[in-house]
C-alpha cells in the first residue's frame, strides 16, 4: 500500500469516527457525561482527520505521483484537492482546539492568548486567505465563500480572546459555535475523500460541497439568537453572587 493510501484509510477511519460521535455531544445533555465523553472522542478523531488532510494535501500537490488520475482538470484538482483540501484540515483542527480551550480557559482567557493559540489562529488565517485567493484565481467562488466562513469565525474568536471583559458563560456559545464549525470542515472535507468516488461526476459540484456549510451556519445562527444574554442579564446574576 502506497503512503497516501494508507492515509487515506486512516483518514476515513478518524473522519467516520468523528462524523458519528460528532451527533452525541449535540443531542444529549450539555455538561454531562455522554457529552463530555463523546465531545472529546470527536474531537480528537477530527484532529487526527485535519492533520491527515494537510498530509493528503502536501502530497497531491507536491508528491511524486499524479492523485486521482481520472481527473483532467489539474488545476481545479489542485485548488480543491490540494490548497482547499489543506485549508479545511487546518481549519478543523482550529475549531476544535479551540471548542477544547474555551472550556479548559474559561475562567481565565488571557490563557487563550498564549504563544501556540496564536499560532494556530495565525495558520488558519493564512490558510483560509490563500484558499480564498486561489478560488477567485481560478474562478472557484467555493473556495472563496469557505475562506470567508473561516475568516469571519476566526475574527469572532479572537474577539472573545482579546475582549476587555466578557459576560458569565460566555464561553458556552463559543464553545458550540467551534464545535459545529469542526463539524462543517471536517464533512466538507470528509466529502472531497468520499464524493470522488461515490459520485464522481458531481465531485466538482458547489451545491453538494455547501451542504455541511449551510446545514452548520444556520444551526449556528439559530443557536446564538437563541442563546443570546438579554440585556441586565448579567448584572443580575452579579447581583445574585454577590447576595
Amino acid at each position: 500500500m502506497h503512503l497516501f493510501e494508507a492515509l487515506v484509510v486512516l483518514h476515513v477511519i478518524c473522519g467516520a469516527t468523528g462524523l458519528i460521535a460528532f451527533w452525541v455531544p449535540i443531542a444529549s445533555r450539555k455538561g454531562g457525561a455522554a457529552h463530555r465523553k463523546w465531545g472529546r472522542v470527536a474531537t480528537l478523531a477530527f484532529i487526527g482527520a485535519g492533520i491527515l488532510a494537510i498530509a493528503m494535501a502536501l502530497l497531491s500537490l507536491y508528491g511524486p505521483e499524479e492523485r486521482l488520475p481520472m481527473i483532467t482538470d489539474r488545476v481545479l484538482f489542485d485548488g480543491l484537492f490540494g490548497w482547499m483540501m489543506l485549508y479545511l484540515g487546518m481549519l478543523t483542527i482550529g475549531f476544535a482546539v479551540y471548542g477544547l480551550a474555551v472550556v479548559r480557559h474559561r475562567a481565565n482567557r488571557a490563557a487563550l492568548r498564549a504563544p501556540h493559540y496564536l499560532a494556530l489562529f495565525g495558520a488558519v488565517i493564512a490558510s483560509a486567505a490563500w484558499c480564498g485567493y486561489y478560488g477567485l484565481i481560478i474562478a472557484q467562488p467555493l473556495m472563496a465563500a469557505l475562506a470567508v466562513v473561516g475568516l469571519t469565525a476566526v475574527a469572532t474568536q479572537l474577539f472573545y480572546v482579546w475582549r476587555p471583559s466578557a459576560p458569565p458563560r460566555a464561553h458556552v456559545p463559543e464553545h458550540f459555535r467551534a464545535l459545529l464549525g469542526m463539524g462543517i470542515s471536517a464533512y466538507t472535507a470528509f466529502l472531497s475523500v468520499g464524493l470522488i468516488r461515490l459520485v464522481p461526476d458531481h465531485v466538482f459540484n458547489p451545491l453538494i460541497w455547501a451542504v455541511p456549510s449551510v446545514i452548520g451556519v444556520s444551526l449556528i445562527i439559530r443557536y446564538t439568537l437563541a442563546h443570546r444574554p438579554r440585556a441586565g442579564s448579567g448584572t443580575r446574576s452579579v447581583q445574585r453572587r454577590q447576595a
